[in-house]
């Protein structure tokens, strides 16, 4: 027990001195808390409003960039830190672009189809087409007249769009692809007077301009109501799904990706050579492209040609013989023709006539086609000169045509399409 409490007591001890020195330090060095401490000081007043914001205002660049305005602190503080100021007349101009559907907002300036179709051909042709009948899958802007009831629909700016300001807007907003606002005034209005010409809404002569602008009315204005399935279809919509046996009738395939052109061709693939041929004969489409076609299903049609015109006795066998790269040729050029036209095993009338045997056959005479009353009152047959002075510029041929199409411009297309036409007896 002893040598316990020699133990814990000398640590007793040695704890209690260690705590009175401290205490004792502490009471020397360690200033007492004041018993009335000072407070923060205020914040500083907001910056005062500048003397002469005016002459900032006039000493800022015109052409650059201007600060926000904190007027809404200033709405919700009442105090005005002096930020920004109001945008200028011609900054509020820059950002004002959008044309309303009754012309409102137009700029000056002015513009026709005559001299909107070279601006067309250089900034809008290799995506549109030279007519505005698109490239491959871009879009078409003309064409598509009286389709929109069809299962397939061609919505194009003649077929589809109510409102003329769109075309417009669209046009100097966003046009050329690529290289976008960079189109003056007046060439905008002759590019949207071109599209209008394409689609047979003007004449080539029409001055489009803010002042004619109310002349112009679109094909398909009245074509819209208001949306109401909110209120007629939702509750439709908004049942329990059916996840099995719900349709009573077969499923079958009715169209394939190679048909409707949404798949790119690949070439010289047989399985998908195959597939298309049979694809086009059981939906009744125009000859399949070039690219997909082997050279040697030209032989046939030439063949047949040569051998008719030998029996019948009209020409040589040699003379009649078609020239097979300039039927390729035709077939290439004919693309601008497709959405009106249609030509080959089971073509039927679509916005055109057919065109089989169109070559040396009577003019207006396809059985079951509506021709328009110019077209009608024709005498003559379509021989090698009426078809070049009607392809090349269709409306100056027949006056009052229907016809959309503004006309191939180079000889050598027109030749090559009228070849391809003589491949289809």
């Amino acid at each position: 027990m002893s040598k316990s409490l020699k133990l814990y007591g000398g640590t007793a001890v040695g704890l209690v001195v260690m705590l009175t020195a401290a205490y004792n330090f502490a009471d020397r060095n360690v200033a007492p808390q004041p018993k009335n401490p000072p407070m923060l000081a205020a914040l500083p007043a907001p910056i005062p409003e500048p003397e002469t914001p005016a002459q900032q205002a006039e000493s800022a660049p015109a052409d650059g960039l201007f600060v926000a305005s904190a007027q809404a602190d200033e709405a919700s503080t009442g105090t005005r830190f002096g930020l920004g100021r109001e945008a200028l007349p011609e900054e509020v101009a820059a950002w004002n672009v959008d044309v309303h559907p009754d012309g409102s907002d137009l700029p000056d300036g002015s513009g026709n189809a005559s001299d909107g179709e070279p601006l067309f051909e250089d900034n809008c042709a290799v995506c549109h087409g030279s007519f505005a009948e698109g490239v491959g899958n871009w879009p078409k802007l003309a064409g598509g007249d009286g389709t929109l009831a069809d299962d397939d629909p061609l919505k194009t700016v003649g077929s589809y769009w109510p409102y003329l300001s769109t075309v417009w807007d669209y046009v100097h907003r966003s046009m050329p692809f690529g290289n976008a606002q960079s189109l003056s005034d007046d060439e905008v209005y002759a590019i949207v007077a071109y599209i209008l010409y394409s689609n047979d809404i003007i004449d080539d002569e029409f001055e489009l301009s803010r002042e004619t602008w109310g002349e112009v009315e679109m094909p398909n204005a009245d074509g819209f109501i208001v949306d109401d399935r909110a209120e007629t279809e939702y509750s439709q919509w908004r049942t329990e799904p059916c996840m099995e046996n719900c349709k009573d009738s077969p499923v079958e395939i009715t169209m394939r990706a190679t048909v409707l052109d949404v798949t790119p061709d690949q070439g010289g693939d047989e399985a998908s050579e195959e597939m298309n041929n049979s694809n086009a004969a059981a939906t009744a489409q125009p000859e399949a492209d070039t690219a997909s076609v082997p050279e040697e299903t030209e032989t046939p049609a030439e063949e047949a040609a040569v051998e008719e015109a030998a029996v019948e006795g009209d020409a040589p066998a040699e003379e009649a013989a078609l020239d097979p790269e300039l039927v390729a040729a035709g077939e290439r050029v004919f693309k601008k023709c497709q959405a009106c036209h249609q030509v080959g095993e089971g073509a039927q009338n679509k916005t055109g006539p057919v065109l089989n045997g169109v070559v040396d056959r009577d003019i207006a005479s396809v059985d079951g086609f509506s021709y328009s009353g110019a077209m009608d009152g024709m005498d003559g047959v379509w021989d090698n000169e009426a078809l070049h002075a009607f392809l090349a510029k269709p409306r100056d041929y027949v006056k009052g045509t229907k016809m959309a199409f503004a006309g191939l411009r180079k000889a050598e297309e027109i030749d090559a399409v009228i070849e391809y036409l003589k491949a289809h007896p």
